[in-house]
């Protein structure tokens, strides 16, 4: 009996690496697609936006678009010198050392399941809008448990599978979203040059600081493509451009919704930041009233993928760190079926299936305010530090490194102001209080690591030393 108990185990799971070469730049770019949800924003990214910076709304995704492309700038001047499943844990440890690289992985992980609380709340809107219009009710709940359990069966059985997935549904939503918006501006010809949108008539300092957080937030996620460094086919070549092309197609479609969505409200930006059915404004204003729970059921759908996206994000990151020991190494555990990290994706599903239970009380629209902020924080963390790692890592490989130090700083000050107008001007309770809870957070984090630095000083040696030698992680470029 004891045997075959062992025989099972042992083909359940294997410490093996993950299906190196198996996913090509469709997928690749999926993943950040996915991750980024573009029908997102007009679903209710660009509502909470209008709320605080009326027509600079697009204004805001366009300076968000130019930050990201300076933080883009850092990541492929590494993603094309190192691929690896832990993508910017292991870029920060190449550059400042194994600390550092455990601090941005430390707050990667609030990051990505935070964003698959927020998403994951977003899809409980969508879900009971669309039933209610056939007054049928769905249970938070309910909708949350189908949720996280599709997205842990795709991301624990197939990346592939899952990321062709999370594209074709994002490319859909994308293209019948725009097709409405257009309609929308074939109506309204004499408002297409909209003068108070371009003047930025009514946009106050204080809106623009406060909507430029959540701005970022809409890109969140468009770099989890180098998490996919070790599975993917010429890792060097594909990663950078599904990066780059996801801040600027993204980019490019943000600014139109909010262009375009502002003029369907006749510029009430008011009107617009304070409607909680947005889609169905939007299909009323085309007379096209009946088709509002068809949309939002397309924008349910949407987020599904999105808490897909999320999940495989933060399992391969935790499956990096685990294989570091900087978490419990089960998180380094692969299936030797389905070659997935399966022990870290079921902790990011019941992570965030167990958070947004406990959040019931607060409603979901508040529950992914919340959580969607937190999640920023820890981008924003992340980000900066990949901006000041690339300049680093190419001058300690001897490479020249002066144009990577000019994106670099402008990357690091673009992150360093979204962060600084997260609290100031001070925002409304709650979110006066979220950075400061992330700030415990972190320190929890930078807690654990002193611990493990000073507790086991020989593990976090072999790290430095196996980061700097390792050929596994580093291909081509030296």
């Amino acid at each position: 009996m004891n045997m075959r108990q062992t025989g099972t185990h042992a083909e359940a799971v294997s410490s093996s690496d993950l299906r190196s070469g198996s996913l090509g730049f469709a997928e690749v770019i999926g993943q950040s697609i996915a991750n980024l949800s573009p029908t997102f924003t007009p679903s209710i990214n660009v509502t909470a936006i209008a709320a605080l910076a009326g027509a600079g709304t697009w204004l805001i995704y366009g300076l968000s678009t130019i930050g990201l492309l300076l933080v883009s700038m850092s990541i492929i001047a590494l993603s094309s010198r190192i691929a690896s499943a832990g993508s910017f844990f292991v870029y920060i440890s190449r550059a400042l050392g194994p600390m550092a690289g455990g601090i941005a992985g430390w707050g990667l992980i609030a990051a990505y399941i935070g964003t698959a609380m927020g998403v994951g709340a977003a899809g409980v809107v969508f879900v009971q809008n669309a039933f209610s219009a056939w007054n049928i009710s769905i249970p938070s709940w309910a909708t949350y448990v189908i949720f996280v359990g599709l997205a842990w069966f795709f991301s624990a059985r197939d990346v592939k599978l899952s990321s062709r997935l999370s594209l074709a549904i994002e490319a859909a939503s994308v293209v019948i979203v725009a097709g409405v918006l257009l309609y929308v501006l074939a109506m309204h010809p004499d408002h297409i040059v909209d003068h108070a949108q371009l003047r930025l008539q009514g946009v106050t300092g204080k809106g623009m600081a406060q909507g430029m957080v959540l701005g970022i937030f809409s890109y969140v996620g468009f770099e989890s493509a180098a998490s996919l460094g070790q599975e993917t086919r010429d890792p060097l070549r594909v990663i950078p451009r599904a990066v780059v092309w996801s801040v600027i197609l993204s980019g490019l479609f943000f600014m139109f919704v909010a262009y375009s969505m502002t003029i369907a409200y006749h510029d009430d930006t008011a009107k617009l930041g304070g409607d909680s059915a947005v889609l169905n404004t939007l299909l009323a204003s085309v007379g096209a009233s009946p088709l509002g729970p068809v949309f939002y059921l397309i924008a349910s759908v949407s987020a599904f993928s999105c808490v897909l996206a999320c999940i495989n994000s933060s399992s391969r990151l935790l499956y990096s760190m685990g294989r570091y020991q900087f978490v419990h190494r089960s998180m380094g555990m692969v299936h030797r079926t389905h070659r997935t990290p399966y022990i870290a994706v079921a902790f990011s599903a019941l992570v965030t299936l167990a958070v947004c239970i406990a959040m019931l009380g607060t409603g979901p629209l508040n529950t992914f305010g919340y959580t969607s902020t937190f999640a920023t924080f820890g981008f924003l963390v992340t980000y900066f530090l990949v901006a000041v790692s690339a300049p680093i890592y190419l001058k300690k490989q001897g490479q020249p490194a002066t144009s990577a130090v000019v994106w670099g700083v402008l990357g690091a000050l673009a992150m360093v102001g979204a962060v600084i107008g997260s609290v100031y001007p001070v925002p409304d309770f709650p979110y006066n209080i979220l950075p400061y809870l992330f700030v415990v957070y972190m320190l929890v984090g930078i807690a654990w690591l002193m611990m493990l630095r000073k507790r086991s000083p020989q593990v976090l040696a072999k790290i430095e030393h196996d980061l700097e030698t390792s050929e596994v992680m580093t291909h081509g470029k030296k």
